[in-house]
């Protein structure tokens, strides 16, 4: 688990900087602010949560395993995926709609903060 954690991470991390770049560059002429912002928000989260993995996978690496971290690197992993993923998509089809599926990335977030404080607290 340690070794998906520190791969999901470090690809997170590196889609989040082209992503970034993108956003900055390509889209800051062509997207509304509203857009922008909203564009930024899915970069911010999927940087912090790239973090988050990649401080899980030392986690599992230094020893800390069982079901609760595993949890959280699903949490993390998933939860990027949707909440930042539903994001750009608004942000680049305007299609608002997207917006509802959002929380649910949110919920799978929170849920892996919950899951990597029980897995460390419980160590």
């Amino acid at each position: 688990m340690s070794q998906f954690a520190l791969a999901a991470g470090s690809l997170y991390g590196l889609i989040g900087v082209l992503f970034g770049a993108f956003g900055a560059h390509a889209l800051a002429s062509r997207l509304p602010a509203d857009l922008q912002a909203i564009w930024h928000t899915a970069v911010q989260y999927q940087f912090y949560h790239a973090l988050a993995l990649l401080g899980a996978g030392i986690l599992a690496r230094q020893g800390l395993a069982g079901t609760a971290l595993t949890t959280a690197i699903g949490g993390f992993t998933l939860g990027t995926l949707v909440f930042s993923g539903s994001l750009y998509v608004l942000a680049l089809s305007g299609m608002r709609w997207l917006g509802a599926i959002t929380p649910i990335g949110g919920a799978l977030l929170i849920g892996g903060w919950i899951a990597l404080l029980l897995a460390v607290v419980r160590r």
